[in-house]
């Protein structure tokens, strides 16, 4: 039985859609006569299928899960196997549970392809936009080892937790971009439409002005007659930035520049090896090859070089050297981190000894991104009064001189 997406009309003419299950297109299109509705279009639920027939575009729009919805469906679909209800009714209570059409057309999909006698990972392969290769290889591990309510476990604790830290980077962000926001444009306001305004009585008077005065004239009529185009060029810079960064050779240097800066390097390196850490923890947990798992885990890792060095780690340890030494050449990954997994190694618990690596870092996250925005929020606000305060003393000092002015 597969999922099929419907639209029809209803005995009023209004057009109806939603999602049915049925063996043919044919049964479904009876089953909808039978209710009382005039199929207009019927379609099969399945990503890879519909990107097969459309050559290569997604026939079924909107198939990606956001990080909320996957976690969600982890810890739902983790929380129903664990009671012991079969896969297949698992995944019906899940549709049934989620309010959001997407994930209602994605599980039913998943669910018709496990009726149909495919297992889970299989499954969930029809679907790549919503289920990243993590999701499909561990629950393919799990299957296999007869795990798969502990591997379910395992994930939909990772999905909350990688929920909840870019829950907090958001909130931590979200006040220092508004206030940024807000700084820029009181300025600009303030250099476009307050300063214009006062320097007309400047320029009728027609004395000297300070060098202070005249430098925000010179820069307020610069805003005004240039400003259009100085924002233009930003964008369009942006725009060219982010076009250059689709060449490797291109997107590889500045990730190496970026490694480099003091802070943001050191972000960028804790957040990339804390999500290969767990990542690679959860693999091999799940009993994924040392080898598979690194291959999988290099996909979440966004910095090149650090991804690189993964690969090159990979080589190493196909022909014998520990993960630890192979991961140690590139430079690239926190000495803690490394101090673990060679524990972990030494000990037999690696998975263990990766997933403490991973909380570790995360950990580290945290305290960082909270210490930088501490002191982002005090420096804006001193930049932005001392800005303020430039502009009001430019617009002062002229009318304390106004004797001489006149004169």
């Amino acid at each position: 039985m597969s999922a099929y997406e419907y639209s029809a009309l209803d005995a009023r003419g209004r057009e109806l859609k939603g999602l049915i299950e049925g063996d043919t297109q044919r049964q479904v299109r009876q089953t909808l006569r039978e209710r009382g509705l005039t199929p207009l279009n019927i379609r099969e639920v399945s990503e890879n299928r519909a990107q097969k027939r459309q050559g290569g575009f997604s026939f079924s729009r909107g198939a990606n899960f956001n990080p909320t919805e996957l976690s969600l469906f982890t810890r739902q679909l983790a929380t129903l196997t664990r009671s012991g209800l079969p896969l297949d009714e698992a995944l019906a209570a899940v549709s049934q549970q989620s309010e959001s059409k997407r994930v209602q057309r994605v599980t039913l999909g998943v669910r018709s392809r496990v009726t149909e006698g495919n297992s889970l990972a299989r499954a969930l392969s029809e679907f790549p936009g919503a289920f990243p290769p993590l999701f499909r290889a561990t629950i393919e591990a799990g299957e296999q080892a007869g795990k798969l309510d502990s591997v379910l476990e395992r994930l939909a604790d990772y999905a909350d937790r990688s929920q909840a830290l870019r829950s907090k980077v958001m909130l931590a962000t979200f006040y220092p971009a508004i206030l940024t926001v807000v700084a820029i444009g009181v300025v600009a306001l303030l250099m476009t439409y307050v300063v214009p305004k006062v320097v007309g009585v400047f320029d009728s008077i027609g004395a000297e002005l300070p060098p202070l005065t005249k430098g925000l004239i010179a820069i307020s009529g610069f805003l005004q007659h240039y400003g259009l185009f100085l924002l233009i060029a930003i964008v369009g810079g942006g725009v060219l930035f982010v076009r250059a960064l689709r060449n490797e050779g291109f997107r590889r240097n500045y990730h190496r520049r970026v490694l480099r800066l003091p802070l943001i390097g050191r972000l960028v390196r804790g957040a990339n090896t804390g999500r290969f850490m767990r990542t690679l923890g959860i693999l091999f947990g799940a009993g994924v090859p040392i080898l598979d798992a690194m291959r999988i885990g290099a996909q979440v890792v966004t910095n090149l070089p650090m991804r690189e060095a993964i690969d090159s780690a990979a080589k190493k340890v196909r022909e014998g050297v520990s993960l630890n030494k192979s991961l140690s050449e590139s430079h690239l990954f926190p000495p803690i981190t490394m101090h673990l997994i060679a524990s972990g190694e030494a000990s037999g618990k690696l998975d263990d000894m990766l997933d403490r690596a991973a909380e570790n870092q995360e950990r580290e996250l945290e305290t960082l991104i909270a210490a930088l925005m501490s002191l982002f929020e005090p420096i804006l606000i001193l930049t932005m009064g001392s800005v303020v305060l430039l502009i009001v003393l430019a617009i002062l000092l002229p009318i304390f001189n106004l004797n001489q002015l006149v004169k």
